[in-house]
Parts: structure tokens; sequence; C-alpha cells
């Protein structure tokens, strides 16, 4: 299996799929001239002025749900594989992906405002919706539906709770050995991984409002004591901090272990951390009640500065300061080797060492706690995102019992992950955020050649935030966006009440 799983990301991670997300951050940043720094203060504002409606979430549940699926183990383990295997200069390319990531994460989340449905109470969209109304491909829609249902309900859940379990593990100790059908298992992966699950049920059976309100709760929450302890740790060692940033520097254009790794390994690590141009985003994106479709692509720009540029970069630090790693070489050979050579890079280790040289006795259980509540509530996001494209498919087969099947499914993945090695996890999640990436990227790229619906959407909200308007609205027609169903609907319902409100009799 691990072999199996190695030859596909040899394919689907090729310098290709690299160049692509690099490509398509760029190509969006100079089309919206530099949107994610343009907008910033708006971004800022919108993320506290929308509240939730009957039928969608508010702008900053739907930005906890989106940051729930950024904010993960990528954060964390992630970040240490991406030094593990690229040097220190992976981290600086880590930082390109999330400053270009900005502006693809705008053009998808956008999108997936635009092209929105309502279905069975509840706004629903995402590339499925998108690919099949902008590009009027409907089969297009259907082989990334299918392939993030896989992604997002088998493959990448696993990648999360595996790394609750071997945090757990390394906090508490294995416990007593357990033989099972599944092998030789600690009993420590075995409680983390059932109490996962139990959690997970509870939650993903209330539907996208409780893993709303349980995400705008605990993901600002987590966030800010990680980001806290993270400063504490660079306070205390502040000297270094210059010359941790001319290693990342330096390091990125010649690196230790290559250019090509630090660039493969920032970029692979970046796109996974952030989900910029993955096409998960949008799910969440497409639930929010907002006036402009714009307003929530704004939002999820700024989502990827949390993640990367805040989260991210707090680990890295904590990592390089301490220097709590191992560079990989060749082989068995270690370029730098500050810890024992026998630590998995693809794990919590690093981080945990980390915080354990400077806060002794609290490292490991605290990066073990962080780590739950940042990979539980990604776990969350992959279900909400499989849910939404197992309803896009459900529009069309009408089977009773799908979404049920789905959450089984997942939790019993949730669990698999919990207990078994690192390597096969990490690789499986990369096959699915790999397939995702391409579809989603060249989806959007064919979208923006045939009309360009994102940007006219900015361009027209400019515009009104030039003119002053106090209420903005949105009027597919009149910018020439087609198939943007829902808007038009709302559009003429709004002109429908404004007429007859002109047009009533004047009561005496």
């Amino acid at each position: 299996m691990q072999g199996l799983v190695d030859f596909l990301n040899g394919i689907i991670w090729s310098p290709a799929l690299i160049y692509l997300c690099l490509g398509a951050g760029l190509f969006y940043s100079i089309l919206t001239r530099f949107v994610q720094v343009r907008h910033f203060r708006e971004m800022w504002r919108l993320l506290l002025s929308n509240k939730e409606s009957d039928k969608g979430i508010s702008s900053f549940q739907a930005l906890a749900v989106s940051l729930s699926g950024r904010v993960g183990t990528g954060n964390i383990a992630g970040v240490a594989a991406a030094i593990g295997f690229g040097g220190p200069g992976a981290v600086f390319w880590m930082w390109v992906v999330a400053f270009l990531g900005a502006a693809t994460a705008y053009t998808e989340s956008t999108l997936a405002q635009i092209y929105k449905e309502e279905q069975d109470g509840q706004y629903r969209g995402g590339p499925a919706y998108y690919i099949e109304k902008a590009m009027g491909q409907k089969w297009y829609a259907w082989i990334f539906a299918i392939a993030t249902i896989l992604a997002c309900g088998v493959l990448l859940p696993g990648v999360q709770s595996n790394s609750i379990g071997n945090a757990v593990e390394m906090a508490f100790g294995p416990g007593q050995m357990i033989q099972t059908g599944m092998g030789e298992l600690s009993s420590a992966k075995i409680i983390s991984g059932l109490a996962i699950v139990l959690i997970l049920g509870f939650i993903i059976f209330g539907g996208v409002k409780r893993i709303a309100r349980f995400t705008e709760i605990v993901v600002p929450f987590m966030a800010l004591a990680y980001i806290i302890i993270a400063c504490v740790i660079v306070a205390l060692n502040v000297d270094q901090l210059p010359a941790i940033f001319g290693m990342i520097i330096g390091d990125a254009f010649t690196p230790m272990a290559g250019v090509g790794a630090a660039i493969g390994w920032g970029v692979k690590r970046g796109v996974y951390s952030n989900e910029a141009g993955q096409g998960t985003g949008p799910h969440a994106a497409a639930a929010a009640a907002v006036k402009h479709p714009a307003q929530q692509g704004l939002v999820q720009a700024f989502s990827v500065y949390i993640d990367t540029l805040f989260v991210c970069t707090a680990t890295a630090l904590m990592i390089l300061i301490t220097g709590a790693y191992n560079v990989h070489g060749v082989g068995d050979a270690f370029l730098i080797q500050n810890v024992a050579a026998d630590i998995a890079a693809n794990s919590p280790a690093f981080t945990q060492m980390a915080v354990e040289s400077v806060l002794p006795g609290v490292g490991k259980p605290f990066i073990a706690l962080a780590l739950f509540f940042f990979s539980f509530t990604t776990i969350l996001a992959y279900y909400y995102i499989a849910e939404t494209n197992v309803a896009y498919i459900q529009r069309s087969l009408h089977i009773p019992g799908l979404i049920f099947a789905l959450k089984v499914v997942l939790m019993g993945a949730t669990f698999y992950g919990a207990v078994k090695t690192a390597n096969l996890a990490w690789g499986m999640g990369d096959v699915g955020v790999g397939l995702m990436a391409w579809l989603n990227i060249i989806g959007i790229l064919i979208i923006f050649f045939m009309a360009k619906p994102a940007l006219k959407a900015l361009k027209d909200y400019e515009a009104q935030q030039k003119a002053g308007v106090t209420e903005y609205t949105f009027d597919p027609e009149r910018l020439g966006i087609k198939n943007a169903d829902f808007w038009s609907k709302k559009k003429r319902e709004t002109t429908k009440v404004e007429t007859d409100a002109g047009t009533a009799p004047a009561k005496a």
C-alpha cells in the first residue's frame, strides 16, 4: 500500500502541480491588482459585520469553518515535515504560496458565492457547483465531487486523527499494547480514536449550524493560545530571531537540500496547510449569508493569512529557534541532525520538543491538546465539504441514506487513521489534496478565460465602494454573468418589493 501511495504521489505532486499552484496565485494576484493587499482593511471590516440567517451562516462563522479546515495538523506536523525534508528555506516558500494563494482563495470563494444554491433550507456551493454552472461541464463537476468525497470523506480525516494519536502517545505514553485485527496497537491510540469518533458523531449529526457554532468558539481560542505560546518562546530567545530569518531566506535559494526540495516541500505543505486553490475553502464560503459575493471572497483571502503567516510561522520559529529538528538528505543521511534519528519529521514531535525545551513539562501535553483541537475541527470541516459534494450528487441521483453513509465511513476512517502509521496516512492525504488541487485550479482558470465572473464581481464591489453605497447589491445579469440563479432570483425579488412599495397607495 505504501508503495502504491508513493507512486501516485510521484505523479500527482510532480513539479507541474507546484508550478501550477504558484502560477495561479501570481496570475490572480496580478489580475486583481493584488487584492490581498489593497483590501486588507476591508477584510477586517467584513469579518465582523455580517450576521447569520435562517438559511446561511455569518461571514465569521464561514471563516471559522474554513479556518478549521485550513488550521490543522499541517500547521504543526506539516511545518515540521517541510523543515525536516526541505530545510529551513521551505518556510519561505510556505510564505510565498500563502501570499499568492490569498488571491486564489478570493477567486474560488467568490465563485462559490456567485454560483451557490439553496438546498433543503440551507446554502450549498463549491467547485462542483461553479464548474457545472460557469463551465457548463457537468462531467467535470462530477469528477471533482467524487474526488472530494473520497479525499475529505476517506483519505484526509485519517491524517488529522493520526497526528492526534501520535501526540497523545508521545505526551502520556503508549499504555498497554493490545493485539487487534489491525495488528498490535497501543491503548493510548485506541482510546484517542474512540474519543475523537464519539465527539465527532455528536457534532456532525447536528448539521452545519452545530459545526459552525462549535468552530466559531474553538478556532479563534485555539489559534490565539497557540500563537501566545509561540510568542513566549520567541521572546525568550529574541536575540536569535535575526539569524533565524536570515537562515530561512538564505536557505530558500541556496538550501542544503537543494532548491527543488525547499520549493517542493514548502509549496506542498503550504497548499496542504492553507488550502488555497485546493477547493475546500469555497464550500464554507458558499454557506455564508452576504450582500455581495466579493465580500466572502475577501474574508476567505484573509483566512490564508491567519493560517500560514500567523500559525505556521509560529510553529516554524519555535522549531528553528530551539533547534528541535533534523534535515533529511539522500537515503538515511542527514544534512542537519539536532535530535534523535528515529524521530519522524512528519509528526508533531519536533514541535512538542521545541516547546518542551523552553517550558519543561508543558510542551508535550500542550501540543497534544492544541493538535487535538486543530485536527478535530479540521475533520469537522472535511465532513462538511464531503457532505456538500454528496448533496451535489444527490440532486441527480436521489438515493436515500447517502449522507448517513458518509458519516459512518468518515467516522471509520478517522478511527483507522488514529491507530495506524504516520507515513501511510500522510501519503494518502497528499493524494487527496493533490487530486483536488489539480481539478480545482484548472477549473477556475478555464472559468476565468470563459467569463471572468470573480473579476467582474470585484470590480462591481469596488465601484459600489467608490459610490459610497450603504447597502451592497449584486446583479449578475447586468454584469453578464450567466447561471447565477440564486443572485438573479434575489435581485428580482428585491426589485419586486421596491416596485410594490413605490406603487402602493398612500394610507390616510
